[in-house]
C-alpha cells in the first residue's frame, strides 16, 4: 500500500481502510480499462494524460486507487488524490487530468456507472447541488462501498445481493450534497420505471405523459433527447423482461402473454428486433443474452 502511505499518514482514516478493502482492484501493469462486473470498472493510466471536453452517458461514483486526479469545470477545479471518493454527473462538459503516482508509477480509479434502473424509490435528494464533487467520507459510507464493490465483483449480472448492495450505498449516499447528481432521471429512465410496473398493460405515449405531468409531446421530443422512441424503449422493456421469463425457465408463450403479446409471431418478431434471435434461442441456450439498460443504450 505505497500509495497509500504516500497521501495519507494516518491508518486510522477512513480513507485508508477503503483503500485497503479495495486493494484486489489495483493493477500492477496495463492501462485503459479493466472490467469488474456489471457496470463497475477500473480506468488506468501510466502516463500524464489529459482528456479534453467528455461527457458522460451515465452519472458514476469513482474512488481514486493511485495517483491524482484534476477535474476542471470551467476555471474550477477538484483535486482528488488516493482515497477520494467522487461523483461525476452526466450530460456536463468535463476536462479530466489524470496524473500517476510517483511510487506507483500509475494512475488508476474505480467507477461505477449509475443508471435510472439502478436508483431506489427514494423522494428527490433535497436542496441544491454542492459546488465540489468530492463526497465526504466516513466509516458508513466506507462499508457502504466495499460492500457494494465486493457484491458486483463476484455475483452474477443483475443479482440480488448487487441490487441490495447498491441499494443500500445510493440511500446512504441520498443526503449528500455532492452525490446529487446520481439521482437525476432522463425521460427515458421515468418512462422505463412506469412501464416496468405493468408491461402487460397496452402502454400508449398519451396515457404515460399523463402519469409524468407533461405533455404527449413534450415526452416524445424528451425521449429523442435521449436518443430512443417511446415505442422502442416499451418493446425494450418488454423483451427484457421475456428474456428473463424465459431463461427462468418460462415458455416462450408464457412470457410473451406476460409481457403483453397475444400473438406469438409479433413476440417473436420484436424479440428478434431487439437481440437479433428468436426466443427459442434463448430457451437453448438457458441464459439470455447481455443486458443493456432498459432506457437507453449501453457504452
Amino acid at each position: 500500500m505505497a500509495e497509500t502511505a504516500e497521501y495519507i499518514s494516518d491508518a486510522g482514516h477512513p480513507s485508508f481502510r477503503l483503500l485497503r478493502g479495495l486493494g484486489r482492484f489495483r493493477a500492477s501493469t496495463g492501462s485503459g480499462t479493466i472490467p469488474h462486473g456489471e457496470s463497475m470498472f477500473s480506468y488506468c493510466a501510466l502516463r500524464r494524460e489529459r482528456l479534453l471536453a467528455i461527457e458522460l452517458e451515465h452519472p458514476i461514483l469513482g474512488i481514486v486507487l493511485s495517483g491524482r486526479k484534476e477535474i476542471w469545470r470551467g476555471l474550477t477545479v477538484d483535486a482528488l488524490s488516493p482515497g477520494s471518493v467522487f461523483v461525476l454527473p452526466r450530460g456536463v462538459m468535463l476536462d479530466v487530468l489524470n496524473i500517476p503516482g510517483e511510487r506507483t508509477g500509475s494512475y488508476q480509479s474505480l467507477v461505477l456507472e449509475i443508471r435510472g434502473s439502478d436508483l431506489p424509490d427514494l423522494a428527490p435528494p433535497p436542496g441544491p447541488v454542492a459546488g465540489g464533487l468530492s463526497v465526504p467520507l466516513d466509516e458508513d459510507l466506507v462499508d457502504a462501498v466495499l460492500h457494494a464493490a465486493a457484491s458486483i465483483a463476484d455475483g452474477p449480472a443483475h443479482g440480488t445481493l448487487r441490487a441490495s448492495r447498491l441499494t443500500e450505498l445510493l440511500a446512504l449516499l441520498h443526503d449528500v450534497p455532492e452525490a446529487r447528481p446520481l439521482y437525476e432521471r432522463t425521460m427515458s429512465d421515468r418512462v422505463a420505471r412506469l412501464v416496468q410496473g405493468d408491461l402487460g398493460h397496452g402502454w400508449t405515449a398519451a396515457e404515460v405523459a399523463v402519469h409524468l405531468a407533461v405533455s404527449e409531446s413534450t415526452l416524445r421530443r424528451r425521449l429523442a433527447d435521449d436518443g430512443v422512441s417511446f415505442s422502442a424503449l416499451l418493446r425494450r422493456a418488454r423483451m427484457v423482461a421475456a428474456q428473463r421469463h424465459i431463461a427462468a425457465g418460462a415458455s416462450s408463450q408464457v412470457a410473451g402473454l406476460a409481457v403483453g403479446y397475444a400473438s406469438r409471431a409479433h413476440f417473436a418478431r420484436a424479440y428478434r428486433s431487439v437481440f437479433g434471435a428468436n426466443p427459442s434461442e434463448t430457451a437453448d441456450s438457458g441464459a439470455g443474452a447481455p443486458l443493456a439498460a432498459v432506457s437507453g443504450s449501453s457504452r
